[in-house]
């Protein structure tokens, strides 16, 4: 695939549309659901999401939503936050981000034993909630950006000239670092020297 055609796609995916043919017919989110009502089939309900060409971003909190948290809106990130994130959802922040407890603990700015001592469906609070969110947002954005969860895991602890030095994940303990994160990605994706 030439670069042109790559970035091509990226930006007819990130517009909301899913390449689903080499005939590239373009599928978004409401008309598979569309044809799903329609009862098309299965089978070809399941081409289209299995196709090869189907462009999707990486969900870090599996089965919370059928998008990539940097895809969300602000009200599906607050309602997100509000019913409350469960161990299983910090356990595929974990699995996904590739950090550890202590590691988690800083950016969440919590104890560890906070997380290791919740069990598996009960729910943190609203606030820390909200920073799970907070953090799947940066790497679900920086998995889409980069293309590749290994590249982003290894960036994040790089020191980076335009953060003073600084590694990416040094400044995702509070909300101004993770905005400046974003936006770093954002100027990666864009193709601005960072």
């Amino acid at each position: 695939m030439k670069p042109s055609q790559k970035y091509s796609k990226k930006a007819e995916a990130k517009a909301g549309q899913n390449i689903v043919s080499e005939k590239t017919e373009a599928y978004t989110r409401s008309q598979i659901a569309a044809l799903e009502v329609q009862e098309v089939g299965e089978e070809r309900i399941a081409e289209i999401k299995n196709d090869d060409s189907y462009l999707h971003t990486t969900s870090i909190i599996v089965g919370k939503t059928d998008k990539a948290e940097w895809q969300m809106t602000a009200v599906e990130k607050m309602n997100m936050a509000r019913n409350g994130l469960s161990k299983r959802d910090l356990e595929s922040l974990k699995s996904k981000t590739n950090l550890d407890y202590d590691k988690l603990s800083t950016l969440l700015s919590t104890t560890r034993a906070t997380l290791i001592n919740k069990k598996g469906t009960e729910h943190f609070s609203v606030a820390l909630s909200e920073r799970i969110v907070s953090i799947a947002d940066i790497y679900s954005y920086g998995f889409e950006v980069f293309e590749d969860v290994t590249k982003f895991n290894e960036w994040v602890f790089k020191p980076n000239r335009a953060l003073g030095g600084k590694q990416p994940f040094e400044l995702l303990d509070n909300q101004f670092g993770r905005e400046e994160i974003k936006n770093l990605i954002g100027r990666i994706d864009y193709g601005v020297y960072s």
